[in-house]
């Protein structure tokens, strides 16, 4: 075939060409362009500039483009609102507040100036005008997101900053829009208000509720993601019917998720991944498409407005970000950062861009001409080039300065390396997912999850190992859709016990979570026999968990500490371990314990994780949990710090626990810590050694004998 009329096949319009062609953009632009160290999104701009119809014209901007253009921009700000730290933004909400007035008061003031004195632009066109440049879009969020820091306050300050700007701007151009049309009075502005109102307070108060009824109610891992996604497209959807954009719907759905959704679980992964492996990358390529990069060289006033937008646009947004930098006493990768964010114009300036081109102000003559047009589309390809190599260098920056520090703090810290001991298969989920949640997030460590079998008939037992294998592989695909490895092993033992002690020993476990003993008969514990072995035969931490509901529907943790629990080896370490369920579920822990312990708690709290919303009280009396029934609600989480006897914070009342427990907080999530403790476990009858290999061999016999009993008594 002559290659020359290869044109004649261009644009593809075959759907299965298209999306392969896109898909190879995905994957090679970031291969290609990340050894040049040019960050990806800029990437996948380019990419769209090349295939575009100003480009090579390989592939036409069609109604695919629109529709998964829109689910991309959705798709970001839903993730800014979702992965929000709103402790953090609580604590800088005036930073927030003074960037945003600073990053849309600064460049809408200078862009009127230049609008009408140097553009010679009328009000109206220039009034548009400002209010594209005051307006910004989180173009480069993912980049903060690849480098985990859409925690950090500058992020924070960023994204509050960038939706005051975005609201404003969307009020005026609602007001310009409707002065053209003749629609503009008190009357449509009260509705406008009354509509942005109500669509604000229904999804606060719906969305949440309903939210919580659904994942309650429907544990299927598709669904739930279906449901999130509907959710946000619900909100965006609502939120053009009361006269906003939907960009603003799907940020206001991830602050309204925010909570339901811990930053490390299966769910928040699919999420992202999904997001940022096609929609995303989907609108980028979009973007490029529509870029005429032929415009600068046809001369004339094209030029002139491109020049002067480009400069408006991004020394406005680097003063704004300086301006806020200097007032608060910021870091130089922290100011970067806040230009980064804001510097990129895309989803906004193109909406409000195309308003202009369709108010006519006179017959032939629109608010927005082609030169204009041309001028905001390259200015969205200079600003987003811009954002994303600040945002890349910033999030480098701020991501080793973190590293650093915690290396110093963690130096001496033990490694971490958590046993998940794995029986029931209905527990499997909520106990790797709690695991998961008291992980260290940069931990390169992975989980452990044991199974132990004790089926003496021969004829049972491989059906036994196959299930309890089923399980671990639950397990370990659990842990590995948040990307966290998991190693497992099924152990035959002679009780369930010794098999999770030896592997604690083994696998040098620092502490063990599983699940509540179930009672088999009046004559079995609260705890049951092996528990107890347990805590006999190890001195790490062990952590029993019991869950009435999804652990991501927990909304309060209550942590009951008992006197002298300070002075444990353990007690800073389950501190920690409670400590980052706050954070990952983003609801408040409240400790009671004695007077002489609060302040412990309280100090290291404040000095490890300012984030977490801590509340204290004081608890003198130990011997009654009975205070603490009305502070227990059913979708709070009762931790209980307990301890071995022998130990320092023992005391008498603690054979009282399991008693109060039944008929207290029956029906309440409830977790049981036994911290670490100083010295050699004690003893234990099932460890052979050359002078108690008789009382093994009894020992066995009777558990044989038990076991047989237990059985026979259920069938």
């Amino acid at each position: 075939m002559n290659l020359l009329n290869l044109g004649i096949h261009f644009p593809i319009t075959d759907p299965t060409w298209i999306f392969f062609l896109v898909l190879m953009i995905i994957l090679f632009a970031p291969i290609l362009l990340g050894r040049l160290r040019i960050p990806h999104i800029i990437g996948m701009i380019l990419a769209g500039v090349v295939i575009g119809k100003y480009g090579f014209n390989i592939l036409e901007r069609d109604s695919s483009f629109e529709l998964f253009g829109k689910v991309g921009i959705y798709y970001i700000m839903f993730l800014a609102g979702l992965e929000m730290d709103l402790e953090n933004l609580k604590k800088n909400l005036g930073k927030a507040f003074v960037f945003g007035v600073l990053t849309f008061f600064i460049p809408f003031a200078v862009g009127m100036w230049v609008g009408i004195s140097f553009l010679q632009f009328e009000v109206g066109t220039s009034l548009l005008l400002s209010c594209i440049f005051a307006s910004h879009t989180l173009v480069a969020y993912p980049i903060v997101g690849r480098y985990g820091m859409s925690r950090h306050p500058s992020v924070s300050i960023s994204i509050g900053g960038t939706m005051f700007a975005l609201t404003v701007a969307l009020f005026i151009l609602a007001g310009i829009s409707g002065m053209y049309k003749g629609e503009l009075n008190s009357g449509s502005w009260i509705l406008f208000v009354l509509k942005c109102v109500g669509y604000c307070v229904f999804v606060f108060l719906a969305f949440p509720r309903f939210a919580r009824w659904f994942f309650r109610t429907y544990e299927d891992n598709v669904m739930q993601y279906i449901f999130v996604l509907a959710l946000v497209f619900l909100s965006a959807a609502l939120a053009e019917l009361a006269g906003m954009e939907g960009i603003f719907g799907a940020f206001l759905a991830g602050l309204v998720l925010n909570r339901l959704i811990p930053h490390v679980s299966p769910l928040m992964n699919r999420t992202e991944f999904v997001g940022n492996a096609l929609f995303i990358p989907y609108f980028l390529i979009g973007v490029g498409m529509l870029i005429n990069l032929g415009a600068l060289f046809s001369g004339g006033e094209t030029i002139k407005v491109v020049i002067v937008m480009v400069l408006v646009a991004t020394l406005t947004k680097w003063l704004a970000a300086w301006v806020t930098q200097k007032i608060y006493g910021m870091s130089v990768a922290s100011r970067q950062m806040l230009f980064g964010l804001s510097n990129a114009h895309a989803a906004g300036a193109l909406a409000m861009v195309m308003v202009g081109t369709q108010i006519e102000i006179s017959p032939g003559h629109f608010l927005m001409n082609e030169d204009m047009l041309n001028g905001v589309v390259i200015m969205i390809l200079i600003s987003c080039i811009i954002s994303s190599v600040t945002t890349e260098h910033a999030s480098r920056t701020l991501a080793l300065s973190e590293e650093s520090g915690e290396i110093k703090e963690s130096k001496n810290k033990e490694e971490e390396r958590m046993l998940v001991a794995i029986s029931n298969p209905e527990t499997v989920e909520s106990l790797v997912n709690v695991a998961l949640m008291m992980r260290e997030p940069r931990s390169k460590q992975e989980l452990l999850g044991v199974t132990v079998e004790v089926e003496y008939d021969e004829t049972k037992k491989q059906g036994k190992l196959a299930q309890r294998r089923k399980n671990l592989e639950y397990a370990a695909r659990i842990a590995s859709a948040v990307d966290v490895p998991m190693k497992t092993r099924c152990r035959l033992s002679t009780n369930i016990a010794s098999g999770i002690l030896h592997t604690v020993s083994e696998m040098n476990a620092s502490e063990v979570v599983m699940g509540l003993h179930h009672k088999h008969g009046l004559l079995d514990s609260f705890l049951g026999t092996f528990t107890q072995s347990l805590l006999k035969g190890t001195n790490r931490q062990l952590m029993i968990v019991k869950s009435v509901i999804p652990p991501n529907l927990i909304r309060r943790i209550i942590v009951a500490v008992p006197p002298k629990a300070e002075y444990e080896a353990g007690f800073y370490k389950w501190i920690e371990r409670v400590a980052r369920i706050g954070t990952q579920l983003g609801c408040r822990v409240h400790f009671w314990g004695h007077t002489d312990t609060i302040p412990r708690i309280e100090g290291y709290v404040n000095k490890f994780h300012h984030g977490v919303r801590a509340e204290y009280s004081f608890l003198d009396d130990w011997d009654d949990l009975l205070l603490l029934t009305g502070q227990v609600n059913y979708d709070h989480l009762l931790v209980i710090v307990s301890a071995r006897k022998g130990s320092i914070s023992y005391q008498a009342s603690f054979e009282e626990l399991p008693n109060q427990i039944t008929r207290y907080f029956s029906d309440n999530s409830l977790m049981l810590v036994y911290p670490d403790q100083l010295g050699a476990p004690q003893e234990m009858i099932t460890f052979s050694s050359p002078r108690s290999q008789s009382e093994n061999k009894i020992y066995e016999n009777v558990s044989r004998w038990v076991y047989r009993w237990f059985k026979k008594g259920d069938e």
